[in-house]
């Protein structure tokens, strides 16, 4: 099980410093760095820094929003980025949910998974250099009736198979990541029921072909578990409450399929009425300890090796609640319990 680390959105608690915990990781020998994007920075200007800053490390969208750009733009994205990294560039790629991709992209949010299938063979077909005509019905090339031309990329990407990952929450999108991708990106991921989301993957009918489940797993180092579940409730409570409406939110789903059905529905309300402190006490420690490394390094070593064990082949870290003053220390941290856990494989 390889190791990654989640710098999510650039911005919103440091600034070029944060992004330096890449070239920490880089050097530390982390597998694979990740930079997020919602409404705020853009994942593709961060990782084209992080190109030019780290040498061995593989650099990631987890994820890049499908509303936000055309699938050439995306594609040219990820060839220029790949090019650029030397071959180190894996494109995660994402729906995003109605109420950013129509409130804030203004790209309709309908039949996601029709949308994402033909998003990402159009991506596919891009960076092959294929010349691209497809009929659509969501993304038409060339537009029908108008002067476009019928086009491809006009230089030679270093490759053509750029890694292509999927986030997903529910079975049908997780069946089709299984089907199209070459990996999966997780959210609230627990050891205990990845044998559900593996089959809900449909691995067993990809004929040996590799694929990358990557679990993304909110971390606290510290010597209390329970005090470093405190350091998790903001982003769970954000994403169970406050992504989404109280019709449809994909996280307050996931979060009642692992039997938290109560604890979710009084998270939303009190996410959804404002009172974030409510919804945040809310959370069970079970739960936020279910799915997230918390405490000192031995138990999270122990915790890492139940995620090998489970299937998980990239773990990655989201450091919770850490103080800019103590992010190295805790990237450092995070790679040795990696190392102990595999120390205790071999053991």
């Amino acid at each position: 099980m390889r190791l990654g680390l989640a710098l999510g959105y650039w911005g919103r608690d440091g600034g070029l410093d944060d992004l330096a915990l890449a070239v920490a990781a880089d050097r530390i020998g982390y597998d694979v760095a990740w930079v997020a994007e919602a409404y705020s920075s853009d994942a593709v200007s961060v990782l084209g820094w992080l190109a030019g800053r780290t040498e061995r490390i593989s650099i990631g969208s987890a994820v890049m929003q499908i509303p936000a750009r055309s699938p050439a733009a995306t594609a040219m994205a990820a060839a220029t980025l790949d090019t650029l990294s030397d071959g180190r560039f894996r494109l995660g790629l994402g729906v995003s949910g109605p109420q950013v991709s129509e409130g804030w992209h203004g790209a309709p949010f309908g039949r996601p998974l029709e949308r994402t299938r033909e998003y990402v063979e159009t991506v596919r077909t891009v960076l092959t250099r294929s010349v691209v005509e497809r009929a659509g019905p969501h993304y038409p090339l060339p537009l029908p009736g108008g002067p476009g031309k019928a086009l491809r990329l006009a230089f030679r990407p270093l490759r053509p198979d750029v890694p292509v990952y999927l986030a997903a929450v529910g079975d049908r999108s997780m069946a089709l990541a299984g089907e199209i991708a070459d990996g999966w990106l997780s959210a609230f991921t627990a050891p205990s029921r990845m044998a559900d989301s593996i089959a809900a993957l449909g691995l067993g009918r990809r004929a040996g072909r590799p694929f990358d489940v990557v679990a993304q797993v909110q971390t606290v180092v510290g010597d209390d578990p329970e005090h470093c579940a405190d350091r998790v409730r903001k982003h769970v409570a954000l994403y169970v409450g406050g992504m989404g409406s109280s019709s449809q939110n994909f996280y307050h789903r996931l979060v009642s399929r692992m039997g938290y059905e109560r604890a979710a529905d009084e998270v939303q309300r009190a996410y959804l009425a404002g009172d974030r402190a409510a919804a945040e006490a809310a959370l069970p420690f079970e739960l936020l300890d279910e799915v997230s490394l918390l405490g000192p390094v031995d138990r999270i070593a122990a915790r890492m090796q139940a995620y090998r064990e489970a299937g998980v082949t990239t773990l990655t870290a989201m450091l919770a609640g850490v103080e800019p003053a103590d992010r190295q220390a805790a990237v450092e941290a995070v790679a040795a319990a990696h190392q102990q856990s595999r120390m205790g494989q071999r053991g």
